[in-house]
């Protein structure tokens, strides 16, 4: 029994959403009568109009991931050409408002190489380097390795006295 924990809502919320956004009900009505908060109606409803109720009720937790050349024609379409943005979303495929709002900010800001991907994770040589041991370091070390080794050397001739080999 594994619940996908990503999902907040059931399918039967969106299942009756998509019954109220058939009928016409708003954002604000529909909200009211699921019990469910305004903002989440609004995405859902963006996602109903850009796609239907098939990619409504099949929202999932899994993210979908969209190509350099997606982004960009998308951000473009949105930003130079003055394209709707739920209609961005229908002609190139994309799920979710939020991305490319993001995309057009980043567009907007830096062109078209803002959206290029950039390497996942923590560069390449940023762990510290070690630092040089002084000769003091070094000199420690080393006695306490032979003070290790004089304590195993002791304990040896104890066992072999007791032993009386």
């Amino acid at each position: 029994m594994s619940k996908d924990l990503r999902v907040k809502h059931d399918l039967e919320s969106r299942r009756r959403a998509v019954e109220l956004f058939d009928a016409g009900v708003g954002c604000k009505p529909a909200a009211e009568a699921l019990s469910v908060p305004r903002e989440t109606v609004r995405e859902w409803q963006w996602v109903y109009r850009a796609f239907g109720s098939e990619a409504l009720l099949s929202m999932g937790g899994k993210q979908s991931s969209y190509t350099f050349e997606q982004r960009v024609a998308a951000a473009s379409a949105v930003v130079d050409g003055g394209m709707a943005k739920a209609d961005a979303m229908a002609e190139f495929g994309i799920r979710s408002k939020s991305p490319l709002e993001r995309w057009c900010r980043l567009y907007r800001e830096g062109g078209a190489e803002a959206l290029r991907p950039r390497p996942k994770g923590r560069p390449r040589g940023s762990r510290s380097k070690p630092r040089a041991r002084t000769r003091e370091q070094e000199l420690e070390e080393r006695c306490r390795r032979l003070e290790a080794e004089v304590a195993y050397l002791k304990k040896l001739r104890a066992l072999v006295e007791r032993d009386g080999l």
